[in-house]
């Protein structure tokens, strides 16, 4: 008897103690978490929140009421579990067994045929979601292709004729027009990442020799932050990007004050100012630079000459706490193989710095500046 009700209190400690922890892990599940990249649409949280494109809101409409059949469900199937564990557990001095009954038809049907018809219904309503979430019209007002590599986004706007790469928390910036059709064409040059936009509630992977497509209609104007969802390697969590949605007219004037930026020739330096060094920098295999070390004078504008020779790997330069605010220089364009850039640098001060790709991190040089 005694072992019996320690035996007892031991399995009424160790529930209680699995019971905390259960909690504890859903109260963790249901709390909400600062943004890393705030945009106007608010942090993340246990809903979809705000969702402002017209494919995105289909889907997200859908969300609640399968969540709510999903608990109900959930709590029918547990709640008859507990109750028939509960009500015919053995109790002691039981050793007999209890009566026996061998099928029911009427229980068998229903447990057969509601399941068939909730899930029948829920796939007729989902694959009409989803063939309206991925229809693609033939004749967008936009398209943007998008280039995924490590660990930054290029963004292409081949009909406008402009070019945009970044990287870390800020990232590129894309910028369409609201209410109107954007086609956005996904590309890889390395490993596969994800173009995710929580606040467009849609995640579509990139993936390399593939070109996988979608269209979104942003109903509301603002800026949305995005980000890589796909582990793609050691800088994964600065793989971060940015659509800003604007209305036409805004967007015509963008497009046309950035085409502007592309043609302009930067202007000469003032008469009698110092002339701006060259250094020559390449890259030809083995994720390394070809040298690494460099030296420039001080106070002075500075030219980097660079050449891709890696036959696989896109590459740039870019340098550690070059800028006066402290942050780092980054030369664009990103390179690919056997391509070209000259790359000018601000006037740099006297000191040692960390030259790398950002696109591969690990390779790095040291220039020093006197």
């Amino acid at each position: 008897m005694r072992v019996f009700d320690a035996a007892r209190a031991a399995t009424r400690y160790l529930s209680w103690i699995g019971l905390a922890a259960l909690t504890a892990l859903f109260l963790a599940g249901c709390a909400t978490r600062s943004d890393d990249h705030p945009t106007s649409a608010g942090s993340p949280a246990f809903l979809p929140g705000k969702v402002v494109t017209q494919q995105g809101r289909e889907a997200a409409d859908l969300y609640l009421p399968i969540f709510i059949l999903a608990v109900a469900v959930f709590i029918l199937v547990e709640g008859l579990l507990i109750l028939v564990a509960v009500r015919f557990r053995r109790k002691r001095g039981d050793d007999t067994l209890p009566g026996q009954r061998h099928g029911n038809n009427v229980l068998e049907i229903l447990w057969t045929v509601i399941p068939a018809l909730v899930v029948g219904i829920l796939f007729v309503v989902s694959t009409g979601v989803l063939l309206r979430v991925d229809a693609i019209e033939p004749d967008p007002d936009l398209t943007v292709d998008v280039t995924g590599f490590q660990w930054q986004w290029t963004f292409d706007y081949k009909d406008q004729g402009l070019s945009f790469t970044g990287a870390g928390k800020d990232g590129p910036e894309m910028v369409v027009p609201v209410n109107e059709t954007v086609h956005i064409r996904l590309h890889s040059t390395d490993v596969i990442h994800s173009f995710y936009v929580p606040q467009f509630f849609r995640k579509l992977d990139v993936v390399p020799g593939r070109v996988n497509e979608f269209q979104v209609n942003v109903e509301e104007p603002g800026t949305y932050g995005g980000q890589c969802a796909e582990f793609c390697g050691l800088s994964h969590s600065d793989m971060y990007f940015s659509v800003r949605a604007v209305d036409r007219p805004t967007f015509d004037q963008w497009v046309t004050d950035e085409q502007a930026k592309a043609a302009a020739t930067p202007p000469p330096l003032p008469s009698g100012g110092p002339a701006a060094a060259t250094l020559q920098l390449s890259a030809s295999n083995n994720l390394a630079f070809d040298q690494s070390t460099l030296s420039a004078p001080a106070d002075q504008p500075l030219t980097i000459d660079f050449a891709n020779m890696d036959p696989a790997n896109p590459h740039n330069v870019a340098i550690k706490a070059a800028l006066p605010d402290g942050k780092d220089w980054v030369g664009l364009p990103i390179t690919t193989a056997g391509q070209h850039a000259v790359y000018q640098t601000p006037p740099l001060k006297a000191g040692v710095y960390t030259f790398y790709c950002s696109v591969h991190a690990n390779m790095t040089g040291t220039l020093t500046v006197q």
